[in-house]
């Protein structure tokens, strides 16, 4: 923005500072006045007296206080907005780019000091962000490359081999682009929940449930798995569709990293004080926490997978963490101790009307 050219905060505040000593003068100097012309009411002559005095007494001191002033308060000024430029420096160092900057502004507690300690905060957070944008990015790009070199060298193959089964050709690139546009779908429905662009509705998050148990359920019977379902109605708002997207992540994954056979699902929605929560829980192989923090993580996938023909795309916890995060929820992934995860889902009560 183009702005036009003014004083500096630091003139405004001497010339403030100035301004209010001169004027504290003048009050002081008019009631000296006032006090001697009460003190020598009627006598003339001393009054000439005290005025030829008087004056050039009173134009030295207002004189002085103009300087002192003046001074003075570029001093104080500098001092007062000294942190200022260091946040103007370290704003610009982040304008240029650099997020690793750090203000960490010493001293007391104050609000120049509140202002830098949030300033550096933000810019922990951004760093972060970028960070993870430029992971994703990099995933992302991978990800994607792999079926299309993989489809690539397929029909390389195929033109340098006339004889090549075609069937099976088409098969495999049948899979591989199915793969692709699976991926392509999961990163728009996830670019979609991150800018919230999504109107929401009252939601009843335990029909929400009941739904991608009833979706899932022949995919649950055909791996052996036991899906129960169980609960209160839990009014929310939100995006139905993104909702529903994110109970069948859960329940789809749930059912996916199990035991081989006579696994259990169980998904349960309650009330919680001012809060709905939907929690899955699957029995399956034993996990650290630390495994378990990594999940939501976009492209990360469990060590160990039951079923690789439905391993997925890998974003279905990623997707799963910027839906609830969308909502104003929290997600919280607790390993069991008998092996399998709890992942819990906790989001706004809807309000009462």
């Amino acid at each position: 923005m183009d702005r036009q050219p003014g004083w500096s905060v630091r003139l405004k505040l001497t010339l403030s500072y100035a301004g209010f000593l001169m004027l504290a003068g003048v009050l002081l100097l008019a009631a000296v006045w006032a006090y001697l012309l009460r003190t020598y009411p009627s006598d003339m002559l001393i009054r000439s007296v005290l005025l030829r005095g008087f004056g050039p007494a009173v134009a030295a001191v207002l004189v002085s206080l103009l300087i002192f002033g003046l001074l003075g308060g570029w001093i104080l000024a500098g001092r007062m907005l000294a942190p200022l430029d260091r946040i103007t420096h370290a704003t610009r160092t982040a304008a240029a780019g650099s997020l690793s900057h750090r203000i960490r502004l010493p001293g007391r507690e104050d609000e120049f000091r509140e202002l830098a300690d949030a300033f550096d905060t933000m810019l922990a957070q951004l760093e972060a962000h970028v960070a993870e944008q430029q992971r994703f990015a990099a995933n992302a790009s991978h990800e994607l490359r792999t079926p299309l070199a993989i489809s690539k060298t397929l029909i390389d193959v195929a033109r340098a081999d006339p004889n090549h089964d075609s069937a099976e050709l088409v098969d495999r690139l049948h899979t591989i682009n199915t793969r692709a546009i699976d991926l392509t779908e999961a990163l728009l429905l996830l670019s979609r929940a991150n800018q919230r662009s999504f109107t929401r509705e009252h939601v009843d998050l335990s029909l929400i449930a009941e739904e991608a148990a009833e979706t899932l359920h022949p995919l649950a019977e055909k791996y052996g798995v036991t899906l129960e379902t169980s609960g209160d109605i839990a009014p929310t708002t939100g995006s139905p569709a993104l909702l529903l997207q994110l109970t069948t992540n859960l329940v789809h994954n749930a059912i996916v990293h199990n035991l081989p056979r006579q696994g259990t699902v169980r998904v349960h929605t309650r009330l919680h004080s001012k809060t709905v929560v939907l929690s899955v829980e699957n029995t399956g192989e034993q996990l650290t926490p630390q495994t378990a923090a990594t999940l939501t993580e976009p492209f990360q996938r469990g060590t160990e997978r039951i079923h690789n023909d439905q391993a997925g795309v890998g974003l279905g916890l990623a997707i799963v963490k910027t839906i609830t995060k969308a909502h104003d929820g929290t997600l919280t992934l607790t390993p069991r101790p008998a092996g399998g995860l709890r992942i819990t889902v906790e989001l706004p009560e809807a309000s009462q009307k």
